[in-house]
């Protein structure tokens, strides 16, 4: 009897030992099975990391689109081919998307993308022909526009910026020397009974940061808006020093309360904002235009680049989509007294308006050689400038070994194929401006609107 009891114990022993072995088992296989999960959800994760999505922007369609983009960076970016320069380019480029020596046709596409980005050029389409015609046929009567038809009074006033980068050099002349020349120049030129006015910007305090508050609160109308005295005017412009930052929103705002006693109802009025950058004082500059061109003042409200890095030029344009205006970049004080001219023959059709009537007035047929068609040379420029510089950057990638043979091939292959089809999209809107050639202003502007307005539809 001992024994039968004891090997009855051992039994049960063994019996209440097997379950915790089973557990045991299934403990390790779990733990097995978390770690290979694991495993598979860290390759997961490395191959995530290793190939993020790529956010790949359709190249432009229209004209419209392209004109659209903002400018680049290094726009205006020159190399020649010599080690120092050569290196320049590397070192200016460096943050260029890396390409494996296997890249996908995605990956390629991306790098094209960012590499196009930097050096966009501002291609104007058919909306600032548009826009120019509509400004050069101010006062036919023809135009729908209230704001565009000559009224009893033409008022302009010209927004200068005193910034202290206005002190900087362009062509040999200092850049507000410069602008007071064209100024000056476009003042004198005015008829009698035209009324001009100068607001200045920024032209109190330093560029230092401690005068910030005192620069963004400067502006200060300089010349009130009246008729054009020269003595008056001249003190008034000379006493003028380049100083401190930028205050844009500021003039525009303060522009507002100038012409606030000139409606829109009985004056033409025009403004003309003048700036060499964007503007530094944390305002809203966009805002502050579309206040002024809503008011009813209803300003022509044109925007002039002077010497203006690509920062500068994006801002700008937007102040002058904003208000439906033109934006023109001027490179020196040639291409500004250029820009004026435009008013200054507007002025000349005004009176003349005012001395024997609209219908007598014999208004002038478009031409091809007005300012309105020269720009189609100039787009011509760009795009040309715009490749040979993708082509050059992209060889000299592959000379240094930063990206494939391959590579270079498909980008340069891709950057001819994009720029052919810019050069056609020129070459058929000249065709349709020769084939307005013969036409009125009012006859042209009609024709563009309701093609290139309702494809923007």
């Amino acid at each position: 009897m001992l024994i039968i009891f004891i090997l009855f114990l051992a039994a049960c022993s063994n019996n209440q030992d097997e379950p915790d072995q089973v557990n045991s088992d299934n403990d390790d296989a779990q733990v097995s099975a978390n770690a290979e999960d694991d495993e598979k959800d860290d390759a997961s994760n490395k191959s995530d990391e290793e190939e993020p999505e790529l956010d790949i922007e359709p190249l432009p369609e229209t004209y419209e689109e392209l004109a659209a983009k903002p400018v680049g960076e290094h726009h205006d970016f020159t190399f020649n081919l010599n080690d120092e320069d050569i290196q320049r380019m590397l070192d200016t480029f460096n943050d260029l998307p890396e390409l494996p020596e296997d890249a996908s046709n995605e990956e390629l596409d991306y790098y094209y993308q960012e590499l196009l980005k930097k050096v966009q050029q501002e291609y104007k389409g058919p909306e600032e022909a548009i826009k120019q015609l509509r400004f050069q046929s101010i006062g036919n009567p023809e135009q729908a526009d209230s704001r565009y038809q000559f009224k009893e009074n033409l008022n302009v006033e010209i927004l200068l910026d005193a910034s202290g980068s206005m002190a900087a050099e362009v062509n040999g002349d200092v850049k507000m020397d410069a602008a007071k020349e064209s100024i000056l120049q476009f003042v004198e030129s005015l008829p009698d009974d035209a009324k001009v006015g100068i607001r200045v910007y920024g032209h109190e305090g330093s560029s230092k940061e401690a005068d910030k508050p005192l620069s963004c609160s400067s502006s200060e109308i300089i010349y009130p808006i009246s008729s054009y005295e020269k003595s008056s005017f001249q003190t008034a412009l000379d006493g003028v020093t380049p100083s401190g930052w930028t205050p844009i929103e500021l003039a525009l705002t303060e522009a507002q309360k100038d012409l606030s006693e000139f409606d829109g109802a009985n004056n033409t009025n025009i403004v003309y904002l003048v700036s060499d950058g964007v503007s530094t004082c944390e305002d809203q500059p966009v805002e502050a235009a579309k206040q002024l061109y809503d008011s009813n003042i209803e300003p022509i409200v044109n925007v002039i680049g002077f010497d203006v890095d690509n920062e500068g030029q994006n801002q700008l344009r937007e102040i002058a989509d904003v208000t439906e205006g033109i934006y023109t970049y001027a490179a020196d004080g040639n291409e500004l007294s250029d820009e004026l001219a435009k008013v200054s023959d507007l002025a000349e059709t005004w009176e003349k308006w005012k001395e024997q009537g609209e219908q007598s007035l014999d208004y002038k047929r478009v031409n091809n050689s007005l300012d309105i068609f020269v720009y189609i040379t100039e787009e011509k420029s760009k795009t040309t400038r715009e490749k040979s510089i993708i082509n050059l950057i992209v060889s000299q990638m592959a000379q240094n070994e930063k990206i494939s043979n391959e590579a270079r091939d498909y980008l340069q292959q891709k950057n001819t194929e994009y720029h052919d089809w810019i050069r056609e999209e020129i070459d058929q809107f000249n065709e349709e401006l020769k084939a307005l050639n013969e036409k009125s202003y009012s006859e042209a502007l009609q024709t563009l609107e309701e093609k290139y307005q309702t494809n923007a539809q």
